[in-house]
Formats: structure tokens, sequence, C-alpha cells
């Protein structure tokens, strides 16, 4: 558990570790160079409880706090936690007990409930919802280009898997976004669990909302970079539809990775306009056959606007497995 500055909320957090009703766990805490009272609190809930460790981050941030951490655990399972978060009291119960009956490498993760208060922000409560409708459905993977379709502090692996791919070993931000593409990449299973196992904190100053590694949520460069790595073969045609600024910085990226792609748009003033040394196409002027033998990136955010779509690609013969909504 990353801690920097985190003394407001710390005690809460640590209280709702300390009284879990599975008992058999370590709690590594990183103090990311913390200025305020979080050294002091953490080394009092010490005393009381000697499952706790505390250690200094090797480096800053929470990359860097995650690796210098796991280096320190002996756990034959892991998960992570925040430390402005709330753990109910059978979370680590609920998530290892898949997890002791698999034989499969697997994942396992639950429903998440964010709390303010101040209230919640609608963004965050459909982000909740989203997330736990994915849960219900148990249907992660397929959603895995529109956000991150595990929640950071929200799941459980046993270390022999999460050492096979590659653990917290990353240097790329978000690092939850990358460490769930590379639980996809490898193939590994998602088991949901239909409770409410981590309540999120919303407040003003949560990473997400500060640190500049989370300010452009849109998370193009990762969705880009595991889409080409991952979904196309070296024949596979692409189709890119959607020309405003998302598609634009889609195209950009496609354009710098060198990879052909028909662009697609039902903008008027665009249509036949050429744009990065691509001309716009309708949609209307691809033929079915085209459509079917393609993968197709959406990059167009209006929920009416994807529901055209989809109607669209329906009448043409497209499969699901061929869509990527990328928002």
């Amino acid at each position: 558990m990353p801690v920097k500055n985190g003394s407001l909320y710390l005690s809460d957090c640590l209280q709702s570790i300390i009284t879990q009703d599975y008992y058999n766990w370590e709690l590594i805490i990183i103090d990311d160079h913390s200025s305020d009272q979080s050294v002091t609190i953490i080394k009092t809930a010490i005393k009381n409880d000697q499952r706790i460790t505390l250690t200094t981050n090797n480096g800053n941030g929470i990359i860097e706090a995650l690796q210098t951490g796991y280096n320190l655990s002996k756990g034959a399972y892991i998960t992570r936690m925040d430390a402005d978060d709330i753990m109910p009291s059978n979370k680590l119960s609920r998530l290892i007990y898949p997890l002791l009956q698999s034989s499969i490498p697997t994942v396992t993760t639950g429903y998440v409930k964010y709390f303010s208060k101040d209230g919640i922000k609608d963004g965050y409560k459909k982000y909740e919802n989203w997330l736990n409708q994915l849960c219900k459905s148990d249907n992660h993977y397929t959603q895995i280009y529109r956000e991150c379709v595990i929640p950071s502090p929200c799941w459980m692996m046993k270390r022999i898997d999460f050492e096979s791919i590659k653990g917290f070993k990353s240097d790329i931000y978000p690092e939850d976004y990358d460490l769930c593409f590379r639980m996809y990449l490898c193939g590994i299973k998602v088991v949901p669990i239909l409770h409410v196992l981590h309540h999120w904190r919303d407040h003003i100053t949560r990473a997400s909302r500060t640190d500049q590694n989370y300010s452009d949520n849109r998370f193009l460069d990762i969705k880009t970079k595991y889409f080409l790595s991952i979904e196309l073969k070296n024949r596979d045609s692409l189709i890119l539809w959607g020309a405003g600024k998302k598609g634009k910085d889609i195209a950009k990226k496609l354009i710098y990775a060198n990879r052909s792609f028909i662009w697609l748009t039902e903008t008027q003033t665009k249509i036949g306009v050429n744009i990065y040394s691509k001309i716009l196409r309708h949609p209307d002027n691809i033929t079915p056959q085209n459509f079917q033998n393609s993968k197709i990136i959406i990059a167009v955010s209006s929920p009416e606007d994807q529901q055209n779509i989809i109607k669209h690609l329906d009448i043409k013969g497209v499969n699901n497995k061929q869509r990527f909504f990328f928002c």
C-alpha cells in the first residue's frame, strides 16, 4: 500500500485492514516521502499489529512504491490497497476463496462503491455502475479499450500468476490499466465476486485528480499500444471510425506506428477532407466485405452515435469481436 501524505484518512484505512475476518495477511506500507503525520500513524499501528511493515520508497511515485513494497513481500497471494480507501471486513476472504479452488491463472475482483463527504460526481458514479455491471455480466476483457476494467485496489492473484505477467514491473502510467492489459494479454481468467469488496473514497487530493500521470483520462497511448500488439495481425485490415479530437489523436498514433487504416466519419463537412494525408470517407462508401474483413476502432463518444454505429455494423455483418470502443 503506497502512502503519500495520507494522514487524513489513513487511520480509517488501517482499521479496516486490521479487522479483516481473514487473519493470515501481511501489509507492506511504502511511504512515498510524506511530509505530514502519515509515518507517525503507521508506526503506532505497527506497535499494535506486527503484521504491518513500513518501508520508504526507493524512488518516487506510485509505480516505484509498488515495486519497492513487492520486493519485500512474502505472501503467496498478492493484492493492493490505497491508503485513503476502506475494506469491507470480508474483502480478503472473499477474494482469496476462488483462488484456493482454481487450477488456472486467475484474478478475482468484485463490486466497488464510491463514497465522499461531498457526494459523488456523475462521472465516478457512472464508472462504478459500469465496473459493477462488468462483474454481473462476467464480461471484462470485451470492454477493456473503453476504460480499466479491473479496479486498481480491488483484485487478488496467486503470486506465481502475478509473477508470470511481470507484476508491478512497469514504467507505464496508468499503472493499474497497464497491469489490466497484461492480465488480458496473458489470458488470466477473471472471476467476479458479486459483493461490494472495496469502498473507494473520492476527495479533491486523490492521485487520480492531482497526479499529472492521470491528467488525460482518455489513456490513448496505452490503448493504442496494446491494441496494435494484441488485436492486429500483420494482414488484418483496420478501420478507424470517428474524426473528432479523440479520432484525430488515434489517427496520429496509428500513422506514427506505420499502420495503414481506412478513416470514417459521418460529419458532412469532413467527408472527403484530407487530414494527416488520409482522406476521410463516409461509412456508406465501404463495402460489407471490407467491413467484415477489418478490425474497427470506434472513437465516437456520444452514446446515441455509438448505438447508430452498432446498428450500421450489424447490418454490414460485423461481429462483436471486430468492434473496439476507445471511449
